[in-house]
C-alpha cells in the first residue's frame, strides 16, 4: 500500500476538507481526488463519501486511519534515523496540562533542540481527559496528567509513571477569617457558604468541591467556572469564591490561602499503551 496515498487520508482526516489538504501538501485539489481515488480502487472499499459541497470518511476510511497513523510514523522514524546515522529524529507530539508545560516541559524542549536538533517536539496544552482522548486516537505520543486524591483517574490499557506529588490549598479572598490549617472535617464547616470556583474544561474540579465539602455535610456553591490559572486568582481576589489548587500556585495580591493537610494532586505520564496504573490515594483523617 502507497505511504503517500495513506498520508492523503490521515491529512483528510485532520484537516477535513480538500483544499486543506492540497494546501498542507502542496498538492492541487484534484491531485488530491485522485490520490484518494486510487486508494479506493487498492483497498476495494469506499473510504471517503460526499456530504453536501465536502467529503467526508466512510466507517472504513475511519478505520484505515487508526491503522496509517502508527505506519506513518514507523515510516517517518525510519527515514530519519537512517538519515541521521541513528541519532535520535522525527517528531514527538505531547499534550500537557498549562502547568508542567510552563514549569517542566518548556525548558525540557529547549535543551533537546540543542542537544538533539533532529528531533522535533510538538507541545499543546490539553485538560487530562483531552489527553486521553487524544492518546485513544493516536494523535500524541506523549501526555501528562493530573488527578486528586479524592477523585483518582483510571487509566486502562496505558502504562502510568507517576511523576509528582503535591499538596493542595485552599485559596480564600485576602482578610477572610478560615483555619491557617484545614486538616479534619470539622474545620470544612467554615466554608459552608461560600461560593467556589472550579475548572471551566473538565468535571474533576466539580467532584473534588463536592467530595471536600460532602466530609463536612454540606454541598458546594460552584459559582464560577475558568480556564486560566490567573482568571481562578482573579475571582477569588475579587472575592467571588474560593478555589482548591496546588500548593505551588505564586501568591497573588488579594489572595489569602490555607492548606488542606492531606489532600493531594498528583502529576502522571501515559507514554504508550501497557499495563494500567493507579494514579490516586483517598483522603484519611
Amino acid at each position: 500500500m502507497d505511504t503517500r496515498l495513506l498520508r492523503v487520508l490521515v491529512e483528510l482526516a485532520d484537516r477535513g476538507t480538500l483544499r486543506a489538504v492540497a494546501q498542507a501538501t502542496g498538492y492541487g485539489t484534484s491531485a488530491v481526488s485522485q490520490q484518494l481515488a486510487a486508494l479506493t480502487r487498492e483497498v476495494g472499499t469506499p473510504l471517503v463519501e460526499r456530504s453536501g459541497r465536502t467529503v467526508r470518511l466512510t466507517p472504513a476510511g475511519r478505520r484505515l486511519v487508526g491503522h496509517a497513523r502508527p505506519i506513518l510514523a514507523a515510516v517517518d522514524a525510519a527515514r530519519s534515523a537512517l538519515a541521521r546515522g541513528g541519532e535520535p529524529g522525527g517528531t514527538v507530539q505531547v499534550a500537557a496540562y498549562a502547568t508542567v508545560l510552563s514549569g517542566d516541559l518548556i525548558p525540557v524542549v529547549q535543551e533537546l533542540a540543542v542537544s538533539h536538533p533532529g528531533l522535533q517536539v510538538m507541545l499543546q496544552e490539553r485538560e487530562p481527559p483531552e489527553v486521553t482522548r487524544l492518546l485513544d486516537e493516536d494523535r500524541v505520543d506523549l501526555g501528562f496528567v493530573y488527578d486528586y486524591d479524592l477523585v483518582p483517574r483510571e487509566f486502562a490499557g496505558y502504562a502510568v509513571r507517576r511523576l509528582c506529588e503535591t499538596p493542595l490549598m485552599l485559596a480564600v479572598p485576602a482578610g477572610r477569617a478560615l483555619p491557617e490549617v484545614i486538616d479534619e472535617p470539622a474545620r470544612l464547616s467554615a466554608l459552608a457558604g461560600q461560593s467556589w470556583v472550579v475548572n471551566s474544561r473538565g468535571p474533576d474540579d466539580d467532584e473534588l468541591a463536592t467530595r471536600v465539602c460532602a466530609l463536612a455535610a454540606y454541598r458546594p456553591m460552584i459559582e464560577h467556572r475558568a480556564d486560566s490559572l490567573d482568571l481562578v486568582l482573579d475571582l477569588v481576589a475579587a472575592d467571588l469564591g474560593v478555589a482548591l489548587l496546588a500548593a505551588v500556585v505564586a501568591p497573588r495580591p488579594g489572595c489569602g490561602s490555607c492548606r488542606c493537610r492531606g489532600c493531594r494532586c498528583g502529576g502522571a505520564c501515559s507514554p504508550s499503551p501497557g499495563p494500567a496504573g493507579s494514579t490516586g490515594r483517598p483522603w484519611r483523617w
